[in-house]
């Protein structure tokens, strides 16, 4: 495990146990993901964050401008602690392990489902629902069209991978054969 693991989930842990005293876990998990799918959207703000040369106050400002109406105090917090030490490099890795650590406490699992087509509603649920069940976890669950499959779905949950997919049956059945 690398150290800015361990760094991030430090800080995940804490800000978890913060929000959760705040009962606001749900929303901080919500706020953590707005920041880090802006950030990988735009790498020049990701490149202004890692310039050591760059006063920290700088950064903070451009981080409020940037989030101040869409996150808590808590979050903003959090990422100013993150650029006066430096760590801005690992918000992404906070927000994983704030999401495994909200996920084991409050009994739910990320899942992404991947499909050859588009799921319709019903589809999608009945996945979910299935899957709820298997785990024993409120399932939230995003989808994926990848073509490649042929038929049939992927779901990964973790570091697990459920693989009802057309393609994927159509290699354990090459594999047999060798």
């Amino acid at each position: 495990m690398s150290r800015d693991t361990v760094v991030a989930k430090r800080y995940a842990k804490a800000l978890f146990e913060l929000a959760q005293q705040n009962g606001i876990a749900a929303e901080v998990e919500d706020q953590l993901k707005l920041i880090v799918d802006t950030l990988a959207q735009n790498e020049e703000v990701v490149k202004f964050l890692s310039f050591p040369s760059i006063d920290p106050a700088n950064k903070i400002s451009v981080l409020k401008s940037t989030f101040g109406d869409n996150v808590s105090n808590l979050v903003l917090n959090t990422l100013e602690l993150l650029v006066v030490r430096g760590r801005q490099d690992v918000i992404a890795e906070v927000y994983e392990a704030f999401t495994k650590i909200a996920g084991e406490v409050l009994g739910q699992a990320h899942a992404t489902i991947y499909a050859a087509t588009q799921l319709s509603v019903t589809e999608f649920a009945d996945v979910v629902t299935h899957f709820s069940q298997v785990t024993g976890k409120k399932i939230i669950a995003q989808q994926i069209v990848e073509p490649a499959l042929l038929g049939g779905v992927q779901v990964r949950i973790g570091d697990r991978l459920y693989d009802g997919s057309l393609s994927g049956k159509l290699d354990r059945l090459q594999k047999s054969f060798k």
